[in-house]
């Protein structure tokens, strides 16, 4: 196909999501663990939003926080696995440059902001066990509202410029993405023209958001860890230890499997191209998956709620 087509744009019109290469045969049964992840994602990050939403005692800063991680992990999930089981059970990988440009910035914009919750709840933490005098004051409810809509801001501002970058760009006539979703290295490697500003401005993205959440969230949790180990009651420290263990849990799931996806695409060239993208899919599902049996399951006011719900 010629990279212009009858309208005179330089890209054409459709492209096609390979899947998983080197797994085609395999990406059949696939599929069904990562249904059945996604049916988890779903029904337990709505379970957790209703639950949030409808108890009072829960508007706090925490669970406030929880709820956006929530409604982020919908985001994320809905945004690639009905497509991925679509490309996986029936081979329909076709999707439409636009749509494929739509997908790309929820993917990579709502990564960015779940990365921001993740550093909010790490404040919300410290401020907790380190300043708890002060944790309602300085949290207030619309401090906790203004955080959120920042971290929304910040996500599709960064991102933006990788779409409209992007739209601008001649693409070659190889149009297949060997990939199982829109991403945006991925994307790139179709484009006939110089690439490095994308490249660049993918890196600066990664680390300038990623690399200060992490920083603030590690300074936290070490003063955190300071604290908690000053503690003269075993059971508050053993309290405080249960609770900072969800957090990092959560946490090293989400950016563990970040860095991998996002550095492999530029510099693992030695990594087996099934490996990497299988880390990608799960760096997309697995955290909405954990997160709301984590949460719900070792936050004891939020089960109770839970359990006097579904009784």
């Amino acid at each position: 196909m010629s990279s212009v087509n009858s309208t005179g744009s330089s890209h054409p019109p459709t492209f096609f999501l390979l899947g998983i290469p080197g797994l085609e045969k395999e990406q059949f049964w696939i599929a069904f663990p990562f249904c059945i992840m996604y049916v988890i994602a779903l029904l337990g990050n709505i379970i957790l939003l209703i639950v949030i939403k409808t108890k009072s005692s829960l508007h706090e800063p925490m669970y406030l926080f929880l709820a956006m991680l929530a409604f982020t992990d919908l985001v994320l999930s809905t945004s690639v696995l009905p497509k991925m089981l679509a490309i996986f059970w029936r081979g329909s990988g076709e999707i439409g440059f636009i749509s494929c440009l739509v997908q790309l910035f929820f993917v990579h914009s709502f990564t960015t902001v779940e990365s921001g919750v993740l550093m909010a709840m790490a404040l919300d933490r410290y401020f907790a066990i380190c300043h708890p005098l002060r944790h309602s004051s300085i949290l207030s409810m619309p401090v906790v509202a203004a955080l959120g809509s920042l971290v929304l801001l910040r996500g599709v501002l960064m991102v933006s410029p990788v779409c409209l970058l992007l739209r601008r760009k001649a693409f070659c006539q190889h149009r297949v993405i060997s990939h199982s979703y829109c991403e945006h290295m991925a994307v790139v490697k179709l484009v006939c023209e110089d690439t490095r500003v994308n490249a660049a401005y993918g890196l600066f993205v990664v680390f300038a958001v990623i690399g200060f959440d992490i920083i603030v969230i590690a300074v936290s949790y070490t003063m955190i860890l300071r604290v908690v180990l000053k503690l003269s009651a075993s059971n508050t420290q053993m309290k405080a230890f249960n609770t900072c263990v969800s957090h990092l849990f959560v946490i090293l799931a989400f950016y563990v499997s970040s860095l991998f996806t996002f550095l492999t695409h530029r510099f693992g060239h030695s990594i087996p191209q099934q490996i990497h993208i299988l880390v990608a899919n799960l760096y997309l599902l697995l955290p909405p998956t954990l997160n709301p049996i984590i949460y719900g399951l070792r936050t004891k006011q939020l089960r109770d709620k839970i359990l006097e719900g579904c009784c």
